[in-house]
Order: structure tokens, then sequence, then C-alpha cells
């Protein structure tokens, strides 16, 4: 058949937050289908969860070009470039009308929980023939079991729904699923909707990222409207001046402020430090909660009535079964991109742009973008995510050259610890506090 009669690919994304949509606005542009699968009963569910957050990059940083160019054509008036988006501002003024008035919104399939991707016809270990088949995509919407076919698969399904646990050792403290009435996980609301649930009750909380920060920084906020609160800081590093970040040097300004605000409320005494805090236990004590380190640590321990663990996220590949996947041992990343993100290596987030070459897995046509692409690694911008999808949508697209190109600079964090063997900076991209203004929103572990 002609290339000119050849019917157009279909590409389904996993996921409908900024760097879904934006993948699915670049599909459009392409002359490609998308279908897009969202396991939330609307899109951007992820960042709902976070509309609190006010992030370290202006909206100059948080707009997709291509998205961009589908909403100008609604009539749609573009945010301030240099103004700093809450999670509420980014889905009410920019995701929520990207997907319910362009295009996207006739190939958007909301309560689609994916379940499973595998080759049409062929099981993991069948090879011949095999990247010449189409991907089957299974999925439950409200009407039960469905099965979509698709030429490429772009999994952009986030980790925000797959935080990491207490323990030290990467598993849940002992006794912590059994706390869950007492434990939260990433940031909650804690001057929102959360207010009653810590305002004057003691709360420990665990991690030395920007998402642990930020919910220090309302809790001390929150302690100058209920005194009565006590807010302790438990970090597993012996260094909690690590976590004040670049400061004036950090190219987002937002981000350095926010270390600056913290470093004045530790230095003020309304947070209680306790460093080299490795926690193994989690149990209830009386009517509180006893968070403590195992006897070989030195047998320390809190009692609090609640703790929040912001120790950062980590993907779930549970419905990837049946794919073949290249993953780096220990970020979890696409081995051609765990170097320039593996926090081993790095702690200043460098990294050079990258897309479709770095990205692609041993199954053709199959690519993790998004969050879920930097795996375990506490440092993303969505930028990144968006300069990804522009690449690998150009690959599938058959455009080799523009799939080859870099179209990003992104802003230095002015934090640097350790070999850094890229060229182009990066930026993290974990949450802060309602004020100063932060970035969503990869929780950065502690």
């Amino acid at each position: 058949m002609p290339d000119s009669l050849a019917k157009p690919k279909t590409v389904a994304i996993l996921g409908a937050g900024p760097v879904g949509l934006a993948a699915a606005a670049r599909v459009l542009e392409r002359g490609m289908t998308p279908v897009v699968l969202e396991a939330g009963p609307e899109a951007a569910h992820a960042v709902r969860q976070w509309r609190h957050v006010r992030m370290f990059s202006p909206w100059e940083y948080n707009v997709d070009e291509s998205a961009g160019r589908l909403l100008a054509a609604t009539g749609w008036n573009a945010p301030a470039p240099d103004a700093y988006p809450t999670g509420g501002d980014l889905v009410d003024l920019y995701l929520e009308p990207l997907a319910t008035r362009t295009p996207i919104k006739d190939h958007l399939r909301t309560n689609s929980r994916v379940t499973a991707v595998a080759r049409g016809g062929f099981d993991k270990l069948k090879s011949n023939g095999r990247a010449f088949e189409p991907f089957t995509v299974r999925y439950r919407d409200d009407k039960g079991a469905q099965q979509l076919k698709a030429d490429a698969v772009i999994d952009v399904t986030g980790t925000w729904f797959s935080p990491n646990p207490a323990g030290a050792d990467g598993l849940p403290a002992l006794g912590e699923e059994d706390a869950q009435d007492r434990v939260a996980y990433a940031m909650p609301d804690v001057l929102g909707r959360d207010r009653a649930r810590y305002a004057g009750r003691t709360v420990a909380v665990l991690g030395a990222g920007h998402s642990a920060i930020g919910t220090l920084i309302d809790l001390g906020r929150l302690k100058d409207e209920a005194p009565e609160t006590e807010v302790i800081w438990l970090l597993r590093g012996d260094r909690p001046d690590k976590a004040f970040g670049g400061g004036a040097n950090d190219k987002l300004a937002a981000r350095g402020a926010l270390g600056i605000a913290f470093s004045e409320l530790v230095a003020g005494g309304k947070v209680h430090v306790e460093a080299g805090f490795a926690v193994c236990h989690v149990r209830l004590e009386g009517d509180k909660l006893r968070v403590a380190t195992a006897s070989g640590c030195g047998g320390r321990h809190v009692l609090v009535d609640q703790l929040v663990v912001a120790t950062g996220f980590r993907p779930s590949f549970d419905f990837l079964r049946e794919v073949r996947l290249s993953l780096d041992p220990t970020v979890e990343a696409p081995p051609a991109l765990a170097p320039l993100i593996d926090p081993n290596l790095h702690s200043c987030g460098t990294v050079r742009p990258h897309g479709a070459r770095e990205l692609a897995q041993p199954d053709p046509g199959f690519y993790i973008a998004g969050m879920k692409s930097y795996g375990r690694a506490p440092t993303f911008l969505m930028r990144t995510g968006y300069e990804q999808v522009r690449s690998i949508v150009a690959e599938i697209a058959g455009d080799r050259d523009a799939a080859a190109r870099v179209e990003l600079v992104l802003p230095e964090t002015g934090v640097c610890a350790g070999p850094v063997t890229s060229a182009a900076p990066a930026a993290s991209g974990c949450c802060g506090p309602a004020k100063p203004q932060a970035e969503a929103k990869k929780g950065c572990c502690g």
C-alpha cells in the first residue's frame, strides 16, 4: 500500500497528566491518532491531589508548545509566562481546557485503568516477527475489561500513587501498614483540607527533599496559628544543611527561596531536628505513634500523633510483565538515562535534554516518559517531559531528524556535589509549599 494511503498510526498514551496530554497534542499535530487512557475520573487526576502546592517553575516552563497551539485555536488566554502556578492553577487554567476544549477530548478515555500491555499474539518469549505486530493494551473502564490495538505505546503513568515507604531499607517499616490512619505520604494539605488532622498535634515529617521541606514549612506556619503544634523533622542522613539547597545560586529563584525559608525555620527552633534517623518500626503506643530506629541504630524513637512520609516515589511496572523492558537495576530508569540522574552520582539534577533514543525499550515502539522515566531518581522538571514526548512522537512518525534534535535549555539548580558528567543543565522538580513558590512534583528521597 502506498504511504499516502496508509492508515495513520495509533498511539496509546497511558496517563492524562501534563506530559500525557502534551504527547497527545504532538500525536495529533503529526497526523496520527492518540488514544489517551486515564485511570482517574478526569484528566490530570494526580495533579489534582496536590492542588495546594505552588510550583518552582513559572508558566513559561509548564506549557507545552504543541498543547499551547491547540489551546490558542480555542481562544485560550495563556497565563503570564513569569507567574508561578499552583497545582490547582495548572489544572484549571491549562490541563482542564486542554483535555475538554481541544480535539484531545475526542481521544481521551477516563476511568480507564490499564491492566496489561503486550505484543498482539506474542508472549514475552516469542521473538520472530515480534517487532512488526501492534501492541495490545488492556484496560478496565465502567463497562469492564476492554482492549485496543496500538502501533506504539507511551507510558506516562507517573509515580504519584506509588510513594516510597518509611522503612530505611526501602520496605515498609514494621507496623507501618497497620498504622495507616496515622501516616500520610508526599505532601498533605496541612494548611487547608487536612488542617484538623495536624493542628495542635505532634507531627513528624520523614524526608529531606522538597516535599518534606515544603510540608515542614507549612507546619511551621500552622504552629504560628496553633501554638500547641509540635514539628519534628526526621532525616536519614546526618547533614541537615544539605536540604537547604542552592539558595540565591538556584536559577529557579522560587526553589532557592524555599531552601532559604526552611533554613530560617530550623534556625529559629520551630522544627526539632532528628538527624541520622533510619526508621525501622512504627507502632501505636497508647494514644501515640512510636516511630523508632532499630536497636542497632541506637534504639532512638519519637512519640507523635501523625507521621508524614515524604521519601520520594517509585515506578510501578506490574502491568508491563509481557513487555520487554530494559531498566537500570539501581534507579529503575532506562539504562541510557540512569547515569545522568542517579543521585549516587549527582546531587544537582544536571541532565542533558534527551528523548526517543535514550527512552526506547527493547520492544520497538514502546517508550516510558515523564516522571516514570526517572524511576526512583528524585529529580524531574515538567519541561523535560515535554521534550521527551516531542522527540518520541517524532520518532514514531518517522521523522528521525526531529527526534534527534535538541530543543530544550533548562535552568541550573545551583547545587552540585559529586561528579557531573553531562553538559546541559537541568533542575529538580519536587514539591514545595503554597508560599514561597515551588515546583512539582517528584518527591525527593530523604
